[in-house]
């Protein structure tokens, strides 16, 4: 309670020095002094009660309102009660007068303060930008779920939760558990009378997040504190009660340890001097045990290492928004919008989408795009590390001409209207060497129905499937079928192989033919475009050949010279 205590008494500095100018300007009596008592206790109550209700952060601007309304609504009470007059029309010649004016004043000048303050928002971002775009690789981020499809399903597994009437689904949260990337969600009291039969809520449901075919776990843990707790069992009052000064970032989530135990994370930050403005490089975590209310503060690069996401993706919203527009200042976000560039809003939490890279470490993904209207082309994207808050802006030759995140789930959505599937959860990522969209396949009640893999630079170029290994095996056909398509990523290099022809296909496509075979001994696929070897269309079993390939981890092989002994022969 002590911060609700503090940020009251914080309320009423200026109604003490209006009531001290009260009793200046009357003598004092026993009655004054009694009004002025009955007037302040029930005044300290009201705003207490505000307080425990509204927990406002307890910033100068904050305070500023608070004193302000404090004023207005009690100030007039007391001057009425002890019969002291007040002149509406010259209100500057007295002293009161002059404290309202100035009062008054103030409210204007925070406001500007306030907008003055985004530049050291934005300086206080740790950040980057590199001239090169590196989507990701498609082992890079095993996210495949889109958050909906599961909570669709988490929502249909609620019928195993004791007394399920009592509860709903909380935030869902994706994270590492025993290694696994797993989404991870609590469950929530549905209202006040619910908190007060159970009191403790029955635990947590965890599913993988990188298999559609998974089934929902719930594990049975109770909690005393909680999001949707009442009184000081609500953990958001819990850390209030603790850290008043520090504004807390969105919805605590809980991050499940080593041992099964789930914990409440909640991002924090010290705002920029006399303003609500975040500081981005005064980051703190509260954890909290919500079995006995334990509260420990932590730096998000220090956290306990089960806290995978330290930093919230509220936190990491926020600091796209002040990184893309206040790059040269508040004003110009305004007027000239030099290199402003707006984040879209695609993201799966906050317009950030969660992905973990192939080291474990967790990101939030953000495509940019330009402020001007109806131009869907990204200009780069975003990665924040989700334990240090580090930002780093990508952009380059590889993400010029490329379609946004919003032209991508606009693809999809034109694709099926009969349906009304939609587009969902779009990550870019790098299919040998070709940005391309990877976007999720719902249908209105959520449920997955395919994936899309749409070429970044070109919007025909749309492959459809039911699994993420079929469809990408379909997309690198097509994009091998391409004529003049950069087949095979920069990395992988070119071999020499040679061997005899076991078994040969020929297909046509709108580009073009492209061949298939295999070798003797050999289980690799090779493919060949018939605009780079036209004699390819001719091999048969039993053909000597001689080629430059390069061979992917999948077991593909592109073609980039191919030499046939029998055809060269003749």
């Amino acid at each position: 309670m002590m911060g609700i205590l503090l940020t009251t008494i914080l309320s009423f500095p200026l109604f003490f020095l209006f009531s001290v100018l009260a009793m200046i300007r009357k003598k004092k009596s026993i009655g004054m002094i009694r009004n002025w008592i009955i007037i302040f206790i029930a005044g300290f109550i009201l705003c207490g009660l505000f307080n425990y209700l509204a927990l406002p952060a307890m910033t100068l601007p904050n305070l500023l309102v608070e004193n302000f309304i404090v004023c207005l609504v009690l100030v007039p009470l007391l001057y009425y009660k002890t019969g002291i007059p007040f002149s509406y029309k010259k209100p500057h010649r007295s002293a009161s007068g002059i404290l309202i004016i100035l009062l008054i004043v103030a409210l204007p000048v925070s406001l500007f303060i306030g907008l003055a303050a985004l530049d050291n928002a934005y300086q206080s971002i740790a950040k980057q930008e590199t001239g090169e775009a590196e989507p990701f690789n498609e082992d890079d981020t095993p996210i495949t779920v889109s958050p909906e499809f599961a909570r669709n399903k988490v929502q249909k597994a609620m019928s195993v939760v004791p007394n399920t009437q009592f509860y709903d689904l909380g935030k869902l949260q994706v994270q590492k558990v025993d290694n696994e990337i797993m989404y991870v969600a609590p469950v929530e009291f549905t209202g006040i009378w619910k908190y007060l039969r159970g009191k403790e809520t029955e635990g947590f449901f965890t599913i993988p997040a990188a298999d559609v075919n998974a089934q929902p776990e719930f594990v049975q843990r109770k909690m005393l504190f909680t999001n949707s707790s009442y009184f000081n069992h609500n953990v958001q009052r819990t850390i209030y009660n603790e850290y008043p000064h520090y504004v807390q970032s969105g919805e605590a989530q809980i991050e499940v340890d080593d041992d099964g135990k789930p914990w409440y994370i909640q991002t924090l930050y010290k705002p920029i001097k006399l303003t609500n403005k975040p500081n981005m490089d005064q980051l703190k975590v509260a954890v909290v045990d919500p079995v006995t209310g334990d509260l420990q503060l932590y730096d998000p690069s220090k956290a306990p290492s089960f806290i995978d996401s330290p930093v919230s993706s509220e936190m990491a919203g926020k600091q796209n928004n002040y990184f893309g527009k206040y790059v040269h200042g508040w004003l110009n976000a305004l007027f000239g919008k030099k290199d402003v560039k707006i984040p879209n809003e695609s993201g799966t939490e906050n317009t950030v989408t969660p992905i973990f890279d192939s080291n474990g470490e967790m990101y939030y993904f953000t495509d940019m795009a330009s402020p001007k209207e109806n131009i869907d082309s990204a200009l780069g994207y975003t990665l924040i590390n989700a334990k240090t808050a580090e930002l780093t802006y990508y952009s380059g030759k590889n993400n010029n001409g490329i379609m946004d995140s919003k032209g991508a789930k606009q693809i999809v959505n034109k694709e099926f209207p009969e349906k009304n599937w939609e587009g969902s959860m779009p990550i870019l990522y790098n299919i040998d060497g070709n940005p391309t969209w990877v976007v999720n396949v719902l249908d209105p009640n959520g449920l997955f129905k395919q994936y899309a893999y749409i070429k970044a630079n070109d919007s025909d170029f749309v492959v459809f499937g039911e699994t993420a290994e079929e469809t990408l095996a379909a997309y690198r056909l097509q994009l091998a079928q391409e004529p003049g398509n950069p087949e095979a990523s920069e990395d992988v290099e070119l071999e020499t192989i040679s061997g005899e022809v076991n078994r040969s296909l020929v297909t046509s496509t709108s580009s073009g033919q492209s061949v298939q075979f295999i070798l003797n001994g050999d289980t690799t696929i090779y493919t060949v475009n018939a605009s780079k070897a036209p004699l390819a269309i001719f091999l048969q079993q039993g053909d000597r050949v001689e080629m430059e390939v390069k061979i992917r981890d999948n077991g593909v092989g592109t073609v980039e010279q191919i030499s046939i002994a029998s055809l060269e022969a003749n």
